[in-house]
């Protein structure tokens, strides 16, 4: 397992980040960029996944971090649904779509695989105290 130094390492988080980027590219232009609701919702349903993986990252803890990871696989679902809208208002085609709802769903098993694995750890967290080394995470940057 890869060393994790701080949230950017974690391939949750790039994903995440890269969905991110797709959904403003889409809201950008035409039909959909005049539709503040949608736009403005579905921009922050889908930042909210990116700064939810982050902010629990921070926390230090593995419980608290399982948490935010649940608060942002529900960020990805409601990107999805909000995808499946844009489709049905005619704002997005069916492969800007499908682009978009795969990597919704890649990226909502790839956090529930990841919180499968932090609740089989024992790893507890930086903030109890332990060596996190030895759990393949390495907060101090020390390699």
């Amino acid at each position: 397992m890869a060393t994790i130094n701080k949230f950017e390492d974690l391939e949750v988080w790039q994903k995440a980040r890269k969905l991110c980027s797709m959904i403003n590219a889409l809201t950008s232009s035409g039909d959909f960029h005049k539709d503040f609701d949608l736009k403005n919702q579905i921009k922050r349903s889908s930042g909210s996944c990116m700064d939810n993986i982050a902010e629990g990252f921070e926390r230090e803890g593995n419980r608290e971090f399982r948490n935010f990871l649940s608060i942002a696989k529900g960020s990805i679902g409601e990107s999805r649904s909000q995808l499946y809208r844009a489709l049905d208002f005619k704002y997005i085609d069916q492969e800007q779509f499908e682009k978009g709802k795969t990597l919704c769903e890649e990226l909502s098993k790839n956090i529930n695989g990841f919180m499968a694995y932090l609740k089989k750890s024992e790893y507890k967290g930086n903030k109890f105290g332990e060596p996190a080394e030895q759990y393949g995470f390495n907060k101090d940057n020390k390699e």
